[in-house]
């Protein structure tokens, strides 16, 4: 089988496309390539109106059967190829774009849909939503990124290694700890006074990487500072109410932005706006490196997510699948892995949004808002689990890591991905004799 992906961000764009719409489509694609290519010949394509075709009529020729995957929202997945098309999207609100703007067709996400047959997203809530706006019969699976095999040797020295002292880390980017920043001059809001520049250019943060030392209860939280879905004024809120007298609670935001400078800004003017605490919020926003990346992870006590909805979660499936346990809310693409055995569950309800890409921001779809009471409540809890209570907190994290093996370990994905792509390929075989009996009559 020939296996033809694309995704619109690829390795060489990547460091410049960082935290911009459809960025995070690129590491889902690398995720699932190793995957890939246990079941076919994996082909990457550039432009796939002018290159996934040719490749197709070739793999014909020699009586191999032959699927494009391309990783990318629906209306931006190329419709009309003789090329078997399956977009492969992440999805975390109530409805589909079921209508057109800007003279776009496939802004009508069923308009895609009708003309490639079939697709793959990555929850059980997505897919669901996609067959409510189809018919019950349409070919979709809920198939996550395979990350957890990725964390094998990882898991292996988080079960023997203990860190009571804490970890150092080397940030060749900014870091920013409200322990030691001035925070007076966030005290009046942006738009009056300019604030002063706390990111380091690119050029010095790779040639003097800033060390720095994290320890205590860790709350670690991975997201783009621009996303408004991501919810973190409720998280920093909570966090530094919870733990206002509490020196020994820590809360890493880890930012994924190629420009932060705006974000911290707006990030700092809240957190002015809850002090004083004892507690420690800390921004780190730059290259880690693998080793410091799992230097992170093992000096975390808990992930987090506070969220309007996920399509899948990377950063939540990752930590998890080492064994961090969560707090986070029970809905969208979380509702496939999120438990009370392995998260402190965040209540959540309903609220009006509008499709993110939709550039008349009309209400038409759902999200969800956090309820801030219990977000409270489960930072104090899961702070005195991690301190009283050994024995809960390793049953917690060691059902984290099974969750997420029947959840998104290759073995899971590799057989969804066996019976999708059989589907999919008969399909197209019946579709190629159905138009051969129509030209015959």
């Amino acid at each position: 089988m020939i296996i033809i992906i694309y995704s619109d961000t690829n390795a060489g764009s990547i460091v410049s496309n960082l935290g911009l719409p459809e960025y995070s489509y690129y590491f889902v694609l690398k995720e699932f390539r190793p995957v890939l290519e246990q079941l076919g010949i994996v082909v990457t394509v550039s432009d796939p109106e002018r290159e996934v075709d040719d490749i197709y009529r070739s793999a014909k020729a020699h009586g191999e059967s032959c699927v494009f995957l391309s990783f990318s929202p629906p209306h931006k997945t190329a419709v009309g190829l003789v090329c078997p098309t399956v977009p492969v999207f992440a999805w975390e609100f109530s409805t589909l774009p079921n209508e057109v703007w800007l003279g776009e067709p496939r802004h009508d996400w069923r308009y895609v849909f009708d003309k490639v047959g079939s697709a793959i997203t990555h929850s059980a809530y997505t897919a669901n939503s996609v067959r409510q706006a189809m018919t019950p019969e349409f070919l979709v699976a809920a198939i996550p990124a395979p990350v957890w095999d990725r964390f094998a040797a990882l898991r292996e020295k988080l079960s023997i290694a203990n860190y009571p002292d804490g970890v150092d880390l080397l940030v060749a980017g900014t870091v920013i700890d409200s322990r030691t920043v001035d925070l007076s001059p966030y005290s009046v809001p942006l738009r009056r006074y300019p604030k002063p520049d706390l990111v380091r250019p690119p050029a010095l943060a790779k040639r003097e990487p800033v060390k720095v030392h994290i320890d205590g209860v860790v709350y670690t939280s991975v997201f783009n500072p621009y996303d408004g879905r991501k919810n973190w004024y409720d998280m920093i809120s909570a966090f530094c109410w919870a733990f206002r007298d509490v020196e020994e609670a820590t809360l890493v935001l880890k930012l994924t932005h190629n420009d932060v400078k705006i974000g911290i800004d707006n990030l700092l003017e809240n957190v002015y706006k809850l002090t004083p605490f004892k507690c420690r919020v800390l921004l780190i926003h730059g290259y880690l490196s693998d080793a410091d990346y799992e230097k992170l992870v093992s000096a975390t006590t808990y992930i987090l997510n506070t969220s309007h909805g996920e399509g899948q979660c990377l950063p939540l499936m990752e930590f998890m699948s080492c064994g961090k346990p969560a707090i986070a809310p029970r809905n969208t693409a979380m509702a496939d892995y999120i438990d009370s055995d392995n998260a402190f569950v965040l209540d959540s309800n309903t609220e009006p949004s509008h499709w993110p890409h939709d550039p008349r921001q009309a209400y038409r779809t759902l999200r969800y808002r956090i309820d801030w009471g219990t977000l409270l409540a489960a930072y104090k809890e899961s702070y005195r689990v991690a301190k009283q209570d050994p024995a809960r907190y390793w049953q917690m994290a060691d059902h984290a890591v099974q969750r997420l093996q029947q959840h998104c370990s290759h073995a899971v994905v590799k057989e969804r991905l066996e019976s999708f792509l059989a589907s999919r390929i008969a399909m197209h075989k019946r579709d190629i004799d159905l138009t051969s009996e129509k030209v015959t009559l």
